[in-house]
């Protein structure tokens, strides 16, 4: 397949239509969730899918409408990591159970649309709410549910001082705690985001890529 990336020349459209007849092996979404909720089906009766809008998932018949269509086509759903880590440690955790799921986000107050002085708690929730408050921002929340299998508690802090996207997840099972810190430069097109969010999207497709042979970490 990167062979083929490479010597392909890149199609320009905004119909859907235009990009499935185009047979692709795999297709990146990185719009949103409610394109996630309209297209996503479509697409996976006829290629695999990296989902970025991760929050979508959140959604039980979401979640269970694309798994059915997964399982008749033999398609695939991707999750990138996306702006946090941690994820191996929480999808091995997810095995014995995950007692608690935590995550503390701590933005530029400018990007979460906040007029704050100092350091100020937004938005205290479920992931499921979190991700209907900040469909842009919060996808990390989604991510961190599905990896451990249960919902994440969440806490968003608007901070003025900061230029930084902060995201610390906490994590306790029956077979030990993790605790990970990530300082995430924003992306320069969407500061409600990361730029590592889209690294992340980018070694996805390298490592799907490279899955016929190499090492692929897992």
């Amino acid at each position: 397949m990167a062979s083929q990336l490479k010597r392909s020349r890149p199609a320009l459209t905004s119909r859907l239509e235009d990009v499935l007849a185009l047979n692709p092996d795999i297709v990146v979404e990185a719009a949103s969730q409610e394109a996630v909720r309209e297209h996503a089906k479509r697409i996976l009766e006829r290629s695999d899918l990296v989902v970025l809008s991760v929050g979508a998932l959140m959604e039980e018949q979401t979640l269970r409408e694309l798994l059915d269509v997964v399982r008749r086509s033999g398609r695939r759903i991707y999750v990138p990591a996306g702006a946090v880590g941690g994820l191996d440690v929480l999808k091995a955790y997810s095995q014995v159970g995950v007692s608690r799921l935590k995550l503390v986000t701590r933005k530029p107050a400018k990007s979460l649309g906040a007029e704050v002085q100092g350091p100020t708690v937004v938005f205290r929730g479920r992931a499921s709410e979190a991700v209907k408050a900040y469909p842009k921002s919060l996808n990390v929340a989604a991510t961190l549910s599905l990896a451990a299998g249960v919902e994440a508690e969440v806490e968003v802090v608007a901070d003025p001082s900061l230029g930084r996207n902060v995201h610390e997840v906490v994590a306790e099972s029956p077979v030990g705690s993790v605790r990970v810190v990530l300082e995430n430069v924003p992306s320069p097109e969407n500061p409600k985001t990361s730029y590592l969010a889209a690294l992340s999207a980018v070694r996805v497709l390298k490592e799907i890529c490279s899955a016929e042979g190499g090492l692929v970490i897992l």
